[in-house]
This record gives structure tokens, C-alpha cells and sequence, in this order.
């Protein structure tokens, strides 16, 4: 099977959502309408009928993908030195990690490339601020602090111009994209659909501290790639801005919730490692998916008989 398509038969399919790419759809569509801000509607009940509904198609959905992954975190250690330890070596070992899509877009891709790239990225983004925001709920003292001290940063520490959110908005902006839920691949559908379940159900808590821990993990190398291959086509620094800015502050911002999120809770739960774990190993898979999947889309034209084959 094509690498991209390695989550493509998780899920509880049905004549409504008879394959991955229906599923997430859905699943993106729900998400982007329950999650804007709303008002009070006489037809409410229909509204708790409908969530009730599709948190069961998310909840097989997620159920399934950790009985996927089970095997790559049954051993993972509970003593949190030993646990954090293991959760860094991810960035070495982990799924999608030193993927070439990234020396690529630095060195040799066009402005074109990079745009449908960054358009697949956009409309796959969840919105790390709300998902920090989402997750904090009833945490553990220590850990929260670190979440809210992330969040901050999320939020320009105050000031509007520094927002992360806007700012990514911005380069979608001056690079003339437009990304939309139903011209986004169903891989990058499925990172966003996961990383929200997560945040927005309790019982994922740890699943979703596991993965957003992940992304200030592993992030830093890919942004500066793409920060590097924006330079290189003669983007402008305000353009480039969110990626220059994340290629930096996302290594402390890991360090930092290494010591002060993910150290802490595993030494109060032991437990619940091996929940954290799920989250960063579910989340590098749907990113190892996105990877596999971009690659065969900008790159048939430069290898066309290997992705013609695959």
C-alpha cells in the first residue's frame, strides 16, 4: 500500500462515509461548524442529535487508530526521566521525521510548489492556540502553567501584530492562496480531524498534551526549510514571518514542555505515559502521511515513472 494511504481503511465506513477521504471530510466539515462561534437556535436538539452522532464516527475513528499504533507504545517507560527521554528520541526516530519532501522545498521547489504545498498545510491547520486552549481544561498545576505560557506566546504575548494565528493567515494572504476544506487532501484532513478529537474530548486529554509536545518537537527543522525556500524564491520577510518565527521558538517551546508538562505528569500519573505517547505517535504518523502523500503530488512530474508506478 502507498505510504499516504496507511490510515485510508481506519474508521467506521458507511454509505455516508464509504471511504477515508468521505470520512474526513465530514469529519472537517462537523469540525469547522461546531467550533465556530455560535447562538442560541431553536433546533438545539437537532444540533446535541447531530454532535451525538458524529462523536461516534470520531470516536471509532480515533479508537481504531490506536489499536493501529499499540504496538509502538506497549513498552514505552513510565518513570518520567525515563519516559521524556524516550518522547525526545522521537525527533530522531519517529515516523515522517528527516522526510527529503523538506531539503526539496528548500533547494528546488517552485513558488508554485510551495504554494499548493502550504495550501494543503493551511486548510489542515487546527489552530494550535485553541487546541492549547481546549486541552488546559482541569490539568495539573505545574503542567497548565507551561500550557498557558505557550499559549501566551500563541498570542504575541499581548500584542495583535504578534498573534501566530494571523500571522500564518497573513502569508496565505500575500501568497494568494485559498484553502478550502473540499480542495484539501484527506491526509491533512485526517492530522487536523485528530488533533482536534483530541482536544475536544476529555478522554484524550493526555493523547492531545502527547501530540501538540510532538509538534514543538519536531517542527523547528521542517519550518526552516520552508522559511528557507520562501527566501530563496524571493518571498519577503513579513510573508515569511510565522515560519522564521517558529523555526526558533518552537526549540524552546519544546524544552520547556518537556520539563514542565510532560516531566511532571508522567512523575503524578505514571499512567499515563503511555497516553501521551499514543498522541505524539498518532500525530507523526498523520504527519508521515501528509509527507508521503505531497511528495507523490509534487514530485510526479520530477520521478514520474516511480509515482506512476505507485
Amino acid at each position: 500500500m502507498f505510504g499516504g494511504e496507511r490510515l485510508s481503511r481506519i474508521g467506521a465506513f458507511s454509505p455516508e462515509f464509504p471511504d477515508a477521504e468521505a470520512l474526513h471530510r465530514g469529519l472537517a466539515h462537523w469540525n469547522h461548524r461546531r467550533l465556530a462561534v455560535g447562538m442560541p437556535d431553536p433546533d438545539w436538539r437537532a444540533e446535541v442529535s447531530e454532535e451525538a452522532r458524529m462523536k461516534r464516527i470520531e470516536g471509532e475513528y480515533v479508537e481504531q487508530f490506536r489499536d493501529h499504533i499499540l504496538p509502538l507504545v506497549a513498552d514505552v517507560p513510565t518513570n518520567a526521566d525515563d519516559f521524556v527521554a524516550w518522547f525526545e528520541q522521537l525527533q530522531e526516530t519517529g515516523p515522517g521525521q528527516d522526510d527529503p519532501l523538506f531539503d526539496w522545498l528548500e533547494g528546488a521547489a517552485t513558488l508554485p510548489d510551495l504554494q499548493w504545498f502550504l495550501t494543503q498545510e493551511a486548510a489542515g491547520e487546527a489552530g494550535f492556540d485553541d487546541l492549547v486552549a481546549m486541552t488546559q481544561v482541569k490539568v495539573s498545576d505545574r503542567a497548565k502553567l507551561e500550557l498557558a505560557r505557550n499559549y501566551w506566546d500563541e498570542m504575541g504575548r499581548g500584542a495583535a501584530a504578534g498573534m501566530h494565528g494571523p500571522m500564518l493567515t497573513r502569508t496565505t494572504e500575500v501568497l494568494g492562496l485559498t484553502p478550502t476544506i473540499d480542495s484539501t487532501l484527506w491526509q491533512s484532513l485526517a492530522l487536523a480531524n485528530t488533533m482536534t478529537a483530541f482536544a475536544t474530548t476529555r478522554r484524550y486529554t493526555y493523547q492531545s498534551i502527547g501530540a501538540l509536545g510532538v509538534v514543538e518537537l519536531t517542527a523547528p527543522g521542517r519550518v526552516a526549510c520552508v522559511d528557507a525556500g520562501l527566501k530563496r524564491l524571493g518571498v519577503s520577510p513579513s510573508a515569511r514571518k510565522y515560519f522564521a518565527l517558529h523555526a526558533q521558538l518552537d526549540i524552546e517551546h519544546s524544552k520547556a514542555w518537556n520539563a514542565e508538562a510532560l516531566h511532571p505528569l508522567v512523575s503524578e500519573f505514571p499512567h499515563c505515559a503511555r497516553f501521551i505517547a499514543e498522541g505524539a505517535v498518532m500525530r507523526l504518523i498523520c504527519g508521515e502521511q501528509c509527507f508521503d502523500t505531497y511528495r507523490a503530488h509534487l514530485w510526479a512530474h520530477v520521478h514520474p515513472v516511480v509515482y506512476a508506478a505507485e
